[in-house]
């Protein structure tokens, strides 16, 4: 191979974004990707090519389905010595959520090469799984996935756990966020991406303009979340701040501009030492918020609507993780199962 792939990011000559890997085939599919994606996809997809052809030193074109099982095994390999495993699935290797995407951005790479027709690709070398049935069988097509990914539950903060972070909290801006997270269910990147017309007090809803997918939608969010971001507008944002979203660093040489994610991170970070809690990042105050509330009574689909799931399927793992649910379920089933053995 007569290149090294080196993730470039930069702007272009009109200030956009711009992200590339120093291949034109590459390149050209990075662009494509960030026409229709967000920001950290595009990165996503560029980092996990760049990991990809470095180990697979060929041409694009070159590349065979036995290069890709190559791959595979590399990434399964041991990463901290083969004593040290995850917890989570008992792997010595990458986590199987980061190959498995790892090998669609792969994948995506060459379906679009193929629709090119100019690159030199006849198929597509990452394999959609491997057959349970002997060649040529056309009925029972389902078989063996190759990578196949744990269902976990993931964690939620106990009533004690939020109480205590929302005590360590110290400017009304922080509180708003977390209560966008832990009340309303919202992402990371949609309560940064929170603008000013965003917000309808009267209506106690939001307008999530930048949702995952590029989705968006209205949720409701309790009054309380109001109440912080009133008291954050009126007496914390800079009256000098130019910009329209809503939270923004209070204090210099940022003051007045739009808080990054490295920037709450921070915020999560502090708080959550300062309450003595082992776990509270943004995403478990979204786990927490939908598994709160389907204890509450609310229904599967109107969770699936608040959260922005494009299938039902995401909305589904939080039966699992409301016990209490579960278990009223089944007590009444198995009464009823036990009342009709035990009639004459």
């Amino acid at each position: 191979m007569t290149w090294s792939p080196c993730l470039i990011r930069a702007a272009d000559g009109a200030g956009r974004p711009s992200i590339k890997l120093g291949h034109p085939l590459l390149d050209d599919y990075l662009a494509f990707v960030g026409a229709r994606a967000r920001t950290n996809t595009w990165l996503a997809v560029a980092y996990d090519l760049k990991v990809f052809f470095s180990v697979i030193a060929k041409e694009p074109a070159a590349v065979t389905t036995a290069d890709v099982f190559t791959f595979l095994e590399e990434q399964r390999s041991p990463r901290r010595g083969s004593k040290v495993v995850r917890l989570e699935d008992g792997e010595a290797g990458l986590a199987a959520r980061t190959i498995a995407r790892r090998l669609s951005s792969l994948s995506g790479l060459y379906a679009y090469l193929l629709v090119r027709g100019d690159a030199g690709v006849a198929a597509n070398p990452v394999p959609r799984g491997l057959s349970a049935r002997r060649p040529g069988a056309t009925q029972g097509k389902r078989g063996m996935v190759l990578i196949r990914t744990p269902r976990t539950l993931p964690r939620v903060l106990s009533p004690g756990e939020v109480d205590a972070l929302f005590a360590a909290l110290r400017t009304s801006r922080d509180r708003a966020m977390v209560e966008a997270m832990v009340l309303g269910g919202l992402r990371r990147c949609e309560v940064l991406g929170l603008t000013l017309g965003d917000i309808n007090p009267g209506q106690r809803r939001v307008f999530i303009s930048q949702g995952k997918g590029g989705h968006q939608r209205i949720v409701p969010i309790s009054p309380r979340f109001f109440a912080s971001i009133g008291s954050y507008l009126d007496q914390e944002r800079p009256q000098t701040s130019s910009t329209e979203h809503v939270f923004v660093v209070l204090k210099r040489p940022r003051r007045g501009q739009p808080l990054s994610e490295d920037g709450l991170d921070e915020i999560m970070d502090g708080a959550r030492r300062r309450a003595g809690l082992t776990q509270a990042t943004c995403h478990q105050l979204r786990h927490t918020c939908f598994t709160r509330l389907r204890e509450a009574g609310m229904a599967l689909e109107a969770i699936q609507a608040q959260a922005g799931h494009a299938s039902i399927e995401s909305t589904r793992i939080y039966l699992h993780l409301n016990n209490d649910w579960l278990a009223g379920e089944y007590r009444r089933a198995a009464e009823a199962i036990e009342a009709q053995a035990v009639k004459p």
